[in-house]
């Protein structure tokens, strides 16, 4: 059984999850107020999955069943608004789990847990990144943040002469919030295991707590 989500801003990104929501099997509400937008929706959705209102707006969001969904996600071009909304079902409405997207990246900061936001989409931030990682292959990456920067999914290449390069991953000692997610070898997947060995040139990829990036990447690049 899905889960009911409530998508506030019906551009392109809300338009995008949604699609993809409702392939997976959730239940989808749209709440949208601008008029092009909200037109060009009706082409593309039934009417039950739109709600035509001011997602900044209680009455509206009440009006779009935000007391039933189990997620809000607020996908406006607006950051300001997009922090009001995730506050609003946060501390008003007592949604279980919110999400909020960040167009101007300067103004990540402000979306934290304190101000409703669980999950922040940072997606300047993200595409950043990736164009880094094409740019760079070999440095320290992170490929995107996961509960509002607390812990990131972190790239590296292990480099010859390091303490990981030729030992099996059970006998390296990886700090406690580290959690070795992929390894990238000769473009192939490989599964870490506790005994598979990590070899120069390996791209390993791992989930960890800010507080872990400098001694895993002194474990798989060396000093």
């Amino acid at each position: 059984m899905g889960i009911s989500v409530l998508i506030a801003g019906g551009g392109k990104v809300g338009t995008h999850l949604a699609q993809i929501l409702i392939s997976s099997g959730h239940h989808v509400v749209i709440l949208e107020n601008g008029k092009e937008d909200y037109e060009r929706l009706k082409l593309e959705f039934p009417s039950s999955v739109l709600v035509k209102g001011d997602p900044s707006n209680p009455h509206d969001l009440s009006k779009a069943g935000i007391k039933t969904v189990g997620v809000v996600a607020a996908v406006t071009r607006d950051d300001e608004m997009n922090l009001v909304i995730a506050s609003l079902a946060r501390f008003e409405f007592r949604v279980k789990r919110t999400i909020a997207r960040v167009n101007t990246p300067k103004h990540a900061w402000l979306f934290t847990r304190e101000m409703g936001v669980d999950v922040l989409i940072n997606q300047a931030d993200f595409m950043a990144h990736l164009i880094a990682r094409e740019m760079s292959v070999g440095d320290m990456l992170t490929m995107f943040k996961l509960q509002t920067g607390e812990y990131s999914l972190v790239e590296n290449v292990v480099r010859t002469g390091s303490k990981a390069a030729g030992k099996v991953i059970k006998d390296i000692q990886f700090p406690q919030e580290c959690i070795i997610s992929a390894i990238i070898r000769e473009g192939k997947l490989v599964i870490p295991r506790g005994s598979v060995m990590l070899v120069p040139g390996d791209e390993v990829l791992a989930v960890m707590h800010v507080s872990s990036v400098e001694s895993v990447k002194e474990i798989l690049q060396g000093s």
